[in-house]
Parts: C-alpha cells; sequence; structure tokens
C-alpha cells in the first residue's frame, strides 16, 4: 500500500461516540513491576480487556459500572470500586496467592509447547481437528447478508491541534470530540463508508459471489477510489487459517497449526457463555517483531468452535506507518453444533511512528452478519462475474433503504459526519488542502473549470547524454475519473540537442459493457529503446532509463523515434483483454557514438541509417483475481496480488508504407506474485520470445540492462545497454522480500525492523548468423547462449521505512569487457 493514500484519506474532511464508563491505567506487582496480559473486566459483565506489555489497558462500555475487576494467574483477584465514570490514570497492585507461591504460572514467560504439559496447546490441537466442520465450509451453499460500515477519524485531538494554522477557518469540526474504547484516545470522525450486499457461495465448485445492494459514503461523488482502498485494506479474512492479511502482510493467525512456533498459549478461564461451556485462552508472541499478535480467545467445549477472539498486533511488529491494529470477533451459536459469525471489529491506527503520543488516523471497520441460508444451488452461471457492473442507484439510495437494511444504527455523531461534509466542502482552505493531496495521490494538478490536468508533475525534468538537461510540459482532458474519452499530450525541450519533442494520444470507449476501446496516437522523441524485452502498448511510454540523472556509465545509445499507433481492444470476460493494433515508426540514432546502421543492398552507400516499418499486432492478455476501479476509459488497480499473462504476436510487413522488413515477432510474459505463508512475498517473472526473419539492431530483442543507481525490477542491474542482443531469448526474474522474518531473529538488529530480500534473474539467448550479417551498426552482437547469463543479489529494506539497498553481483561473462562484478542501487518507496 502506498502512503500517498493515506494523505488522501487524511485531507477528505469531518464529527463521536458517548460512552457512560471510561476506565484505563496501569496493572502492577508489589514491585512495581508492569502485569501484561492481565484481566480487566467491568463486574457481572463479559465486557473487558486484558493489559498490553506495559501492563497498560483501557476499557469503556455504554453502561454505568461501579465495580472493575482485575486478576491475574497467581494473583489475587481486586475489586477497584469506580467512584467517578470516567478514570483514566488508574494504578492496580496486585498481591501473589499465598496458597500458590512457588506454583505461579508466569503468563509473561515461554510457554511449554507440549500438549501434554500445557493444557491450552492441547485445546488448540481440537480446534486444528474440528475447523473444517465449524464454519460454511460444511454446508453445500450457503448465503446470508452483510453490512459494512468503515470510519476514518483524526486522533489524539488535543488544543495544539484545535488552534493550529492547518484548520484555522475550520474550527468547526471540532465541536464533537469523542474517546476510543480500545486505545482511550480522543478522535475525530472524518469520513464514514457504509454498504448492504447479500454474499453467495457455493463450496462444491469454489465459487462466492456479493451482490451490492446499497453503499453510502460522507464525501464526495467521486470516492469509488477510497472505497476500493478500502475494500483491499480490510479485506475479509478466515480466523481459522494459518495466516491472516492485513496490510499486504502475512500476520500468523493465534488458530494457525504453526501457531505453537510462533505464540505462547495459557490456558486462563472457563465459563458458560450462551449457554455453552467455554474455555479462555490467553496468547503472545514468542519473538518480537514478527508479524504476530496478542490477546485472547474463547472456545466451546464438544465442538471446539470459537465462541469470540480478540487480536491486537503487538507495537514491535515489522510493519509500517501502523502503530495498532486491534480485531474482536464473535461467534452466534445457529444451532446446537454450529457456531456462524455475527460480529467483526477490525480497527488500525495509522502514525508517522509508533510513539504512544504521536497523532494519526484510525481506520475502523465494523461488519454485522444475519439472515443466514444453506443449501440453496444458484447454478455455476450465477457466478460468472460481469466486466461491467456499476450501477448509479446503488450508489444514491434513500434514507428509508438504509433505515430498512442498517443492522446497526448510526449514533447522532456518526450521522453528522455526512452533514459536516457538505460544510467542510465550501470552505475554501480544505479546498486547496484537498487538491494538494490530489496531486500527492495522482501526479496531477487539476484546474476543474477547464475540465483539464496538469503533469504528470513527477516528470518535469529529467536528464540523458543526448539532451542534457530536459524539462517536460503535459496535460490531459479529465472532466471525472470515469470519463469515457481522455485526449493527452506533452511538449519536451532538450538543452544540449536544442530539440523539441511532442506527444499526443486519444481513446474512446465504444461499449461499456465489453470496454471496447479505440486508440491512437503519434509520439516523436528520444528513448533508450532496449529497456524491456516485452513491448508496451503505451504510446507515450517513455522507461525511466531514458532520462536517469545518474548512471553507472554514459547513457548515449539513444533513439530517435517517431511512432504512430492505432488499436481496437475488448475485454469480453473478465480480466481477460484482446487487443488488435498496427503502427508505424521511424528509428534512427539520436547519439554519434551509436549507430543502428544495417546492411541495405538498394543504398547508394551499401548501408541505411533509418529505419521505417509498419506493423501490426495482435495480444492477449489475462490478469486473474484482478480487482480495478472505475468504470471509464482509464481504470486504476485496486489490488496487487494478481498474476498477469500476456502474448503478442507481430508482423512487419515491408508491402505496407514502403517498409523495410518482413519478420514475425512472438513475445510472452508471465509475473507471479507469491505468498509465502509468514516466510514473505515472492515474485516472479517469467518472458519468451522469438523472432523470425531478417531483421536489423533496432528491431531486435535487446537484454535489457540497468546503468542507474536506482532498483528496477526486470532489469539486469550488472549488464550495460545493448550488451546483449538476441532473435530468441528466455528470462527469468524471482524476488523474495522475507518481511522481516530473517532480522527479527538477529537479537542486535530486531529493533531496527528492517526487511531482507534476495533476488536472482538469468537469461538465456541466441543470434541468428543472418542478423549478425545484416549487422552495419559497429556493435559487435553477443548474445547468452553457450551459457545462461545470471545475476543474484541480497537487499535490506525498511531503512528508515522508505529506502532499500541493493548488493548486486554477476554471475558470470566476468571475462567481457569492462564487466560490473558487483554494484549498489537503491530504492525508495512507501510500504505497509
Amino acid at each position: 500500500m502506498n502512503i500517498r493514500l493515506l494523505i488522501v484519506i487524511f485531507f477528505i474532511c469531518t464529527a463521536p461516540l458517548l460512552a457512560q464508563t471510561k476506565v484505563g491505567g496501569y496493572v502492577y506487582d508489589e514491585s512495581g513491576n508492569p502485569i501484561p496480559y492481565a484481566n480487566v473486566l467491568f463486574k457481572g459483565s463479559t465486557e473487558g480487556t486484558i493489559t498490553n506489555e506495559e501492563g497498560r489497558f483501557y476499557l469503556e462500555s455504554d453502561e454505568n459500572w461501579k465495580i472493575l475487576v482485575i486478576s491475574f494467574l497467581g494473583f489475587e483477584t481486586v475489586e477497584k470500586n469506580l467512584d467517578k465514570l470516567v478514570s483514566y490514570n488508574l494504578e492496580i497492585i496486585l498481591k501473589e496467592e499465598a496458597a500458590s507461591l512457588g506454583e505461579v504460572v508466569l503468563i509473561s514467560g515461554k510457554q511449554s509447547k507440549d500438549p501434554e504439559k500445557n493444557p491450552a496447546v492441547a485445546l488448540l490441537q481440537k480446534i486444528w481437528e474440528h475447523k473444517r466442520r465449524n464454519g460454511l465450509k460444511q454446508f453445500k451453499q450457503y448465503q446470508y447478508d452483510k453490512y459494512e460500515k468503515v470510519e476514518f477519524d483524526l486522533n489524539t485531538i488535543d488544543s495544539a491541534l484545535m488552534k493550529s494554522r492547518l484548520f484555522k477557518g475550520m474550527e468547526f469540526v471540532f465541536d464533537e470530540v469523542d474517546t476510543s474504547s480500545v486505545t482511550g484516545k480522543t478522535y475525530l470522525p472524518i469520513f464514514i463508508n457504509e454498504a448492504v450486499s447479500r454474499v453467495y457461495g457455493d463450496n462444491l465448485i469454489n465459487k462466492e459471489k456479493e451482490v451490492l445492494k446499497g453503499n453510502k459514503n460522507s464525501g464526495f461523488s467521486n470516492n469509488q477510489m477510497i472505497i476500493d482502498f478500502i475494500d483491499d485494506l480490510y479485506s475479509d479474512f478466515n480466523v481459522y487459517d494459518n495466516y491472516l492479511k492485513f496490510f499486504d502482510k502475512s500476520f500468523v493467525s493465534p488458530l494457525s497449526e504453526t501457531g505453537v512456533h510462533s505464540y505462547n498459549y495459557v490456558l486462563s478461564d472457563s465459563a458458560y457463555i450462551d449457554n455453552k461451556w467455554c474455555y479462555n485462552i490467553i496468547y503472545y508472541p514468542r519473538r518480537k517483531n514478527e508479524l504476530t499478535f496478542k490477546g485472547d480467545f474463547w472456545v466451546a467445549d464438544t465442538t471446539f468452535a470459537i465462541k469470540n477472539i480478540n487480536m491486537q498486533a503487538s507495537k514491535s511488529a515489522n510493519i509500517n506507518w501502523v502503530k495498532e491494529i486491534y480485531i474482536e470477533q464473535e461467534f452466534e451459536v445457529y444451532n446446537d453444533s454450529l457456531f456462524l459469525i455475527k460480529r467483526d471489529y477490525f480497527m488500525s491506527d495509522f502514525a508517522l511512528n509508533k510513539k504512544e503520543k504521536s497523532r494519526g488516523i484510525y481506520g475502523k471497520r465494523t461488519t454485522l452478519y444475519d439472515n443466514y441460508a444453506f443449501d440453496i444451488p444458484k447454478g455455476e452461471k450465477f457466478y460468472a462475474q460481469e466486466v461491467f457492473d456499476y450501477n448509479p442507484e446503488l450508489y444514491n439510495r434513500d434514507d428509508e433503504f438504509w433505515n430498512e437494511n442498517r443492522m446497526e444504527s448510526l449514533n447522532k455523531d456518526e450521522q453528522a459526519v455526512y452533514k459536516m461534509l457538505d460544510t467542510l466542502k465550501t470552505v475554501k482552505k480544505f479546498q486547496r488542502l484537498y487538491n494538494l493531496g490530489s496531486v500527492l495521490a495522482s501526479g496531477y494538478i487539476e484546474f476543474p473549470s477547464i475540465n483539464m490536468d496538469y503533469g504528470p508533475v513527477f516528470s518535469t525534468f529529467g536528464y540523458n547524454e543526448v539532451e542534457g538537461v530536459r524539462i517536460r510540459t503535459g496535460g490531459r482532458t479529465y472532466f471525472g475519473p470515469n470519463d469515457l474519452w481522455r485526449i493527452q499530450g506533452f511538449l519536451a525541450y532538450g538543452f544540449k540537442d536544442d530539440k523539441v519533442k511532442y506527444g499526443v494520444s486519444g481513446k474512446m470507449m465504444l461499449d461499456k459493457r465489453n470496454r471496447i476501446i479505440i486508440s491512437g496516437g503519434n509520439r516523436r522523441d528520444v528513448e533508450q529503446t532496449g529497456a524491456n524485452l516485452t513491448n508496451s502498448t503505451d504510446v507515450l511510454g517513455r522507461s525511466y532509463a531514458s532520462s536517469a540523472v545518474f548512471n553507472t556509465s554514459p547513457n548515449d545509445k539513444l533513439t530517435n523515434i517517431n511512432l504512430t499507433t492505432l488499436s481496437l481492444q475488448m475485454e469480453p470476460v473478465k480480466n481477460l483483454v484482446f487487443r488488435v493494433g498496427a503502427n508505424y515508426r521511424t528509428l534512427e540514432s539520436a547519439s554519434p557514438t551509436f549507430s543502428l546502421d544495417y546492411i541495405d543492398p538498394e543504398s547508394p552507400s551499401g548501408t541505411s541509417s533509418e529505419i521505417k516499418q509498419f506493423e501490426s499486432t495482435f495480444s492477449v492478455s489475462y490478469f486473474p483475481k484482478r480487482k480495478m476501479t472505475g468504470y471509464g476509459v482509464e481504470r486504476r488497480n485496486a489490488n496487487d496480488d494478481y498474476a498477469s499473462l500476456f502474448a503478442q504476436v507481430s508482423r512487419g510487413n515491408k508491402t505496407v508504407f514502403s517498409s523495410d522488413f518482413d519478420y514475425t515477432k512472438l513475445q510472452f510474459s508471465y509475473i507471479q506474485p507469491w505468498q509465502i505463508g509468514g516466510f514473505g512475498r515472492l515474485t516472479t517473472t517469467l518472458e519468451a520470445g522469438k523472432t523470425y526473419g531478417k531483421v536489423p539492431l533496432g528491431l531486435l530483442s535487446v537484454v535489457p540492462g540497468n546503468q542507474s543507481y536506482f532498483s528496477i525490477y526486470n532489469t539486469f542491474s550488472q549488464l550495460d545497454f545493448y550488451e546483449f542482443v538476441t532473435d530468441t531469448y528466455t528470462s527469468f526474474h524471482m524476488e523474495h522480500n522475507f518481511n522481516g522474518r530473517l532480522f527479527s531473529r538477529i537479537p542486535f538488529l530486531r529493533k531496527y525492523n528492517l526487511r531482507a530480500i534476495v533476488g536472482l534473474r538469468g537469461v538465456w539467448g541466441e543470434i541468428s548468423q543472418e542478423n549478425k550479417d545484416l549487422n552495419a551498426s559497429g556493435l559487435v552482437y553477443v548474445a547468452p547462449t553457450d551459457k545462461i547469463y545470471y545475476e543474484y543479489s541480497f537487499g535490506v529494506a525498511n531503512i528508515f521505512k522508505v529506502l532499500r539497498v541493493d548488493f548486486n553481483f554477476r554471475g558470470n561473462y566476468l571475462d567481457v569487457p569492462d564487466a560490473r562484478p558487483f554494484g549498489i542501487t537503491a530504492g525508495f518507496g512507501f510500504q505497509f
């Protein structure tokens, strides 16, 4: 996830909850040591919590309670009278039980993994045995109603924030401020989104479909990007799974079958809940800085189904920009042997750091489930996903609909968020802040009065050996995120070559249901060709290598390109895209130290320097499990954990526009991210291609080198441009991010939350003799034919949360002149 999205949410707008009893404080032993994981609850209720690693707790209730009960294994239970309904600084001292001295179980210590010595582990084994018989998996089909409410709140509200210049002119948003029931911090609601749907599933064909019935949000009319961001951020999960994915990270579930290696478990209590005898188990991490939780759960006897569970990520967990994660799930007894989820609550505290007093944003999701029905078949056709399924009526439901379909009523302060936004949108200062967040997120500056955007602003400056310093200006039409047509263009100027470059493109959607889009454009520019093995379909696309400011060696192998394209694409099945296109290009060297010359018997000199070529293309792209935002001619990805398959055949034809060559080129690529449980994320890429026919350097497949000091995936960091030239190739790239799994086991590195990254990449290729004979460029063609060229790298990421450094090693072909056996590259980014 990108932090820029959080900036957008921060500037979206603003109003609280009223609890009757609020208590907070610390629990100590007689020596003044904090007691972690002590039970704290209101006497006579099931409302409670446990203390954190520092012995701190916070608890609130809508009811008025007079007595607080604090208990811990091996200590005497304390009942604390509450003289006031609001008490934030309680200090509770627990005394060791005299009868159990010498028998005290220290919950803060390491617990046995042996089920014969630890009854909590024995119960855990029973949960594993029964988990496939609990929940929806025991039915052929299922369906249920689902209500989801997502809220974002600005937290840690104090007088300094209220009086800050940032909110000058917007002080009315602070009229009501409330306190979190989890952390005890003050907060101010700034955004709310509600959704009602009916979920259908079929376990026989492993299909599920969610039919949206209504959606409502406080904000602007084009909040679909935020809604999809929220859906990806707070995706549904099954607590019985071994790993739970949050913020693109895999946390070890406390119910995982490998949980005993990551958690300590303690049997704490037993009691009747909803007429079912249940056991309470406390769990906490075995090691710091791992993606684990702490908390407790109640499990029913006989069925060994979870009745409720609380999960709180420890502050030492290796995750950025998130200070707290708190999850509650409640399960309902559907019949004597079936427990189904009834309520799910998820709260996260987004902040720049994890200090106690740091200010941030709460993200809260409440999901309610009801009206279960089973074994009602729908047929496989029912579950087929539609390419276009946007219905504006669903986003404009009236108050009567929401009053009937909400499973939980909004309180007066949540209702006020909707009204407050209408007022806030009229404040000019807020509009300026919102526009700033929009620029950071999209890279474009909006001019809504003329329906134009200026940008991308991050491409304004560049540098290469041919153009010297390069400046660029550009823009696009923009009536809204779901425009059915769009035109964009740019102008650029190089101070060294004293030339103007330009590009213009347009696209229009002809059919929404099948996403039939026609597009075309023209670009005259200076470009580093050979920066990718698989061709881009974007006429205005330009590789980073074309303008890299800092390089390991001179970037002078640049090409003047004049490219004109026309294409038609359609998506008849969701995420399956067909595209037919044609393009005409002229290529010639842009540098006196680089040549694209080839043997040309028809030329008076016997060689030619310019390539003129028409090419027709047909491609198929498939993106299983991809989710997209919007329905216009341009859309945004809502997730990044899907595979990408691409196949293309290109045909060069000499008879069209007096082109120079006849050839056929085949290309294939397959990109796949893999979530390897708690061991991080692996990304693999496989590319293959072959060109049939005799073609010059400008039309061959160049293995992509990387002469910059930046880590660029899918390139070879220790290769120079044009070091390997092929007409047949196969390449692979593998990169694995351990997400802190390795460094968390090294004591003196653990506290820095570093993340280890390893990479391996290789390529095999060949070049035909007829293509060598055609070459007159002066460049000696070399292909990695005799042995696969390979590189490997070791990297350290999450340095200061944003920096990554890779140490790259060239595995072979070290006898090549000027070969670089070792290099260091770096990257910057905002990741959870």
